[in-house]
């Protein structure tokens, strides 16, 4: 697994984008299908400093794992119970949860198809991977932005992440032998949104692309973001999938 470290801020706003999707597909999918009395146990693999565990403490007793031992102290100062682990390699045994579930951890890991089978693996009931981007379906206007998604691609390639993993999702599953319900999240924003997150998102954008893109390359992107800005005909649509397993 790739050591990687999310930004917190980013991770917050990610919350802020999908978590009322995720607590949905919680309480609506992964619990009933997991089909346990009481409280569902449940393993949060590539928990970050566990913003995802809090998000869903009301409904599960969750534990969680990540392979950066700050993201591990940072959720135990949040009283969190988390471990140092590797999502390739779960120190727990065959069937300790009800549900095992990530979130933006198989777009790091180094072998996709080999964490998904520990998930399953320690998993008596259901395997979720609650979000995972595919940058290859991005959508961007206008051009001038959008000629910069190739360096946006190229950045998460040289950092070891596969930027098409979305689309992966559904058949890395099942290859588990999981029964397999999978979809996009909406993740269109409206205009009033955009442009309250117009200066995060470019600052994303620029970090992402680094010194890759020209300045002139830059500049010329960062005046048709502006412009259209102004104009309400900026757009930025980026599909991010989720698919829930059940073991038969």
């Amino acid at each position: 697994m790739v050591n990687n470290v999310t930004p917190i801020s980013q991770l917050k706003r990610q919350i802020g984008w999908l978590g009322g999707s995720w607590k949905w597909l919680l309480q609506n999918k992964m619990v009933p299908q997991a089909g346990c009395r009481g409280r569902p146990s449940a393993l949060d693999v590539g928990c970050g400093p566990g913003l995802v565990m809090e998000l869903f403490s009301p409904d599960l007793d969750v534990k969680g794992i990540d392979i950066d031992p700050e993201a591990v102290s940072a959720a135990r100062e949040r009283g969190l119970d988390v471990i140092q682990a590797d999502a390739a390699d779960l120190p727990f045994d065959d069937g300790s949860f009800d549900i095992v579930y990530c979130s933006f951890t198989l777009l790091w890991v180094e072998d996709a198809l080999q964490a998904v089978k520990e998930m399953a693996r320690v998993s008596r009931g259901v395997v979720a991977c609650l979000a995972e981007p595919d940058y290859g379906g991005r959508v961007c206007h206008p051009p001038e932005v959008a000629s910069l998604d190739r360096y946006i691609i190229g950045s998460l390639i040289e950092e070891g992440a596969d930027p098409f993993i979305g689309r992966r999702l559904g058949g890395l599953m099942e290859a588990t032998g999981l029964k397999v319900e999978s979809g996009v999240h909406s993740g269109i924003w409206a205009p009033a949104q955009l442009r309250a997150e117009a200066a995060q998102e470019w600052g994303s954008i620029r970090q992402a692309v680094g010194d890759r893109a020209s300045p002139d390359e830059l500049e010329l992107a960062r005046k048709a973001w502006d412009a259209a800005l102004a104009e309400c005909t900026l757009f930025l649509f980026n599909p991010v999938f989720y698919a829930i397993g059940r073991k038969a």
